[in-house]
């Protein structure tokens, strides 16, 4: 393989000639590593750090050697020239050194070349000739990142929130790493060495040995993934990528999340009742909503009427039908825990389902709505204002298609901005008693 320098988008430069794929079917490849040696960065390690590397060995991780190349080295010499020049006269002269000592034979001489002292000057020369090994770049790609196992902390005065929407980033990290498959290459970087596991014989990533910082990189979906321990049985999986939506979409197809109480889970949207069962009105009304969706980035629905006429079960139906197949994630929320959603930034397609909405979204003019800011907290999402005034740096930011559905016994408790045009973009009476 001839050696060159291939430029990653995001992604610190990759010396081929240190590592080459051969990519086979699928486009799983295999890494073939072509190293002479690998000379220790620390003079005198520990007994516990050479028990971990042995550990690592055991595991069946290898020492990752690096290549010598000459583009990288004729790069260096064009545009660090001082430096090298500086590194390569101390080499020669700690070598020279030892050769030149009068009081010990020649071949005890030679010998020390290798020693301790004199390797390390080696060492140290030959890391910095030598690329580096590939590896992620967080200055400029997005992550998304979440704490593996994730913690449930429930209490009897608080929502779940965080661990439900921690829970739902887990899913969908591991739901990713799923759909890539084996990666083309891992590797570690622990006390001053870098080794790489043989992908024949990975496993699983439970059971990939994390000492410290593992790497894993898919070239042709130019996607990494980053493992930290970070304690006892827990580790940061962190995904890096310019583009995951697709991926992300794919994870999350047909997951719902229900944020209510004790009630808070993951799972899949379930509906009793077909939209077809429905009177003929809400059929037609359905049919509106449906193209809406196609039509709009951003829709919101409110369905009113007396209890048991169905709105419940109604947007169930249409999450089902509807807006499932087009990979949207259906988020159920309670009272509570509309005042404290924020949709989730990495999601394409969202969908909330807020029922008795004329309980929360009250007219600000009675006193009773003045002492919540469950109101002001559902316009905000309806106009997008609080979620998406400012984008977190370093995150995947996906352009949202958002739809609210709302449901209630009646509209005269409503706040009047909630009906502004502009805010609700549909609405609909049932009217017929629904079993």
């Amino acid at each position: 393989m001839p050696s060159m320098v291939t430029s990653v988008p995001g992604i610190v430069n990759v010396t081929t000639a240190c590592w080459s794929v051969d990519c086979g079917e699928g486009g799983i490849g295999e890494i073939k590593y072509m190293a002479t040696g690998y000379f220790d960065h620390q003079d005198g390690q520990t007994t516990s750090t050479n028990l971990q590397s042995q550990g690592l060995l055991g595991a069946g991780w290898r020492p990752l050697n690096r290549e010598l190349d000459w583009q990288f080295l004729w790069h260096l010499a064009m545009h660090d020239s001082a430096e090298l020049s500086k590194k390569t006269v101390d080499v020669a002269s700690a070598i020279a050194d030892t050769l030149g000592r009068t009081n010990y034979s020649g071949w005890a001489n030679l010998l020390s070349v290798f020693s301790s002292g004199t390797r390390y000057e080696l060492d140290e020369f030959w890391s910095y000739i030598t690329p580096e090994p590939p590896s992620p770049d967080y200055r400029h790609v997005p992550s998304l990142t979440v704490e593996t196992p994730v913690l449930q902390q429930v209490s009897r005065t608080n929502i779940p929130i965080d661990y439900v929407l921690n829970r739902l980033q887990e899913l969908t990290i591991l739901k990713v790493l799923e759909l890539l498959g084996k990666p083309v290459l891992i590797t570690q970087y622990y006390f001053d060495r870098y080794f790489y596991l043989p992908i024949e014989k990975f496993i699983s990533w439970e059971r990939v040995d994390t000492i410290d910082t593992v790497n894993a990189y898919w070239p042709q979906q130019d996607i990494w993934l980053q493992i930290q321990n970070i304690g006892p049985g827990r580790r940061r999986l962190t995904l890096l990528a310019r583009e995951l939506n697709s991926l992300i979409s794919k994870a999350t197809y047909n997951l719902a999340v229900m944020l209510s109480g004790y009630q808070s889970r993951v799972g899949q949207i379930q509906s009793q009742y077909a939209i077809r069962s429905f009177s003929a009105d809400v059929q037609e009304f359905s049919d509106r909503v449906q193209q809406a969706v196609f039509d709009q980035n951003q829709l919101a629905v409110l369905v009113h009427g007396e209890p048991g006429t169905g709105k419940t079960a109604w947007t169930q139906a249409i999450a089902k039908e509807v807006l499932m197949p087009l990979g949207y994630v259906i988020f159920i929320l309670d009272h509570d825990a509309v005042e404290n959603f924020v949709p989730p930034t990495y999601l394409e397609h969202i969908c909330l389902i807020i029922n008795e909405a004329d309980n929360l979204a009250q007219n600000r003019a009675n006193v009773a709505a003045q002492s919540s800011s469950k109101t002001e907290h559902i316009l905000s999402l309806l106009d997008g204002t609080l979620h998406q005034s400012v984008l977190e740096e370093g995150r995947i930011q996906a352009q949202q298609r958002f739809v609210v559905l709302m449901t209630c016994n009646t509209m005269e408790r409503l706040d009047p901005a909630l009906l502004r045009k502009g805010r609700v973009d549909l609405i609909h009476e049932f009217m017929h008693k629904f079993v």
